[in-house]
């Protein structure tokens, strides 16, 4: 069983054009999709389609209509009843796949439906394997809020706890990287990657693979169990203490790059839960990322959509770290968000 938790969950509304968007102008849709979204429950998605057990923990009020929507697709939920509506987010996706992604902030939650909401997903991790903790924080709530669920959910299970993995950005995202105690995976694209350790830029990492993972190293010299770097077109990175790998997939033609990062997760955690070695699941990670980039809207894919045959993994020598642990996230400019 994998559990989920998306604290800040939303309707995923994208809207495909025909044309490059023209700002000030009227452009008409060629296909939009509305679907009920968040990172983490994306990540259920992407699992259930799959045959992997999974169970996406939410805030939200019974008659929502991203609660709607999971039970519409028969997704495995918790909610918490909030009082309150959900978000919508909006991402407009060009013909060659360049996709701009118009976020709102979504409720406020109080600290006594904070409370409960950790309470929830506490409970809900008993004997489960992994726990994904992902996307973006409701205003309000601590920045460290992940790396508070972390600590109450190994408190709770000790070494029957399961394996943490984040996936946020910003603030969350530098907490949880410097936090005490650390995840196990954490998966930053390359901007967050750069912004989270000071080494090079987005655009470098993306194109100097051993210079990402390097980069990715300070990470685990800080504790962190394993790091997951998406490069978008690039493939992806896997680091851990034992290794390092980049792999690529055949270029596929995008549709929209919403959710593929989600979709990367979610593949590398279905290799992961079926005994894989790193590598593979990396492979698995970057075929399935591919796969949802050449699906309309904020699709996953199914594993029988992916192709990880085709994908090419290269061990990487990784130079050791300059930068400390401790420098994690204090050299760190604006963050930039991914919900």
């Amino acid at each position: 069983m994998i559990v989920t938790l998306t604290a800040n969950p939303s309707i995923d509304r994208t809207v495909e054009l025909t044309a490059p968007l023209a700002r000030g102008a009227v452009q008409r849709a060629v296909h939009v999709v509305q679907e009920a979204g968040g990172k983490g429950v994306n990540v259920s998605r992407a699992l259930a389609m799959s045959g992997t057990p999974t169970l996406a923990v939410l805030p939200g009020d019974d008659d929502d209509a991203v609660l709607a929507g999971l039970r519409s697709i028969s997704l495995p939920f918790r909610n918490l009843p909030i009082k309150a509506g959900l978000r919508i987010n909006t991402a407009i996706t060009e013909p060659d796949g360049t996709t701009t992604k118009i976020n709102e902030p979504g409720p406020a939650l109080s600290p006594a439906l904070l409370e409960e909401l950790l309470a929830v997903v506490v409970a809900e991790s008993d004997g489960a394997d992994w726990l994904v903790l992902a996307g973006s924080l409701p205003p309000g709530v601590p920045p460290t809020f992940y790396t508070t669920v972390t600590a109450a959910v190994r408190e709770a299970y000790g070494p029957k706890a399961p394996l943490v993995a984040i996936d946020s950005s910003g603030d969350p995202l530098t907490e949880a990287a410097a936090g005490v105690p650390a995840p196990d995976l954490l998966k930053p694209n390359a901007e967050e990657l750069s912004e989270l350790t000071g080494i090079g830029t987005g655009d470098e990492l993306e194109q100097d693979h051993d210079l990402a993972a390097t980069a990715c190293a300070v990470l685990i010299a800080a504790g962190v169990g394993a790091v997951l770097a998406t490069l978008g077109s690039r493939g992806a990175l896997l680091v851990t203490d034992a290794g390092a790998w980049h792999a690529v997939h055949p270029p596929v033609t995008a549709r929209s790059t919403v959710g593929a990062g989600d979709s990367a997760l979610a593949g590398y955690l279905l290799a992961h839960s079926a005994g894989e070695r790193p590598e593979d699941c990396l492979r698995q990670a970057v075929a399935h990322g591919s796969a949802a980039a050449a699906l309309p809207g904020s699709t996953v894919p199914s594993l029988d959509l992916t192709t990880p045959a085709v994908v090419t993994v290269t061990p990487l020598k990784v130079t050791q770290p300059v930068i400390v642990p401790s420098a994690i996230g204090s050299i760190a400019g604006p963050q930039q968000e991914e919900f």
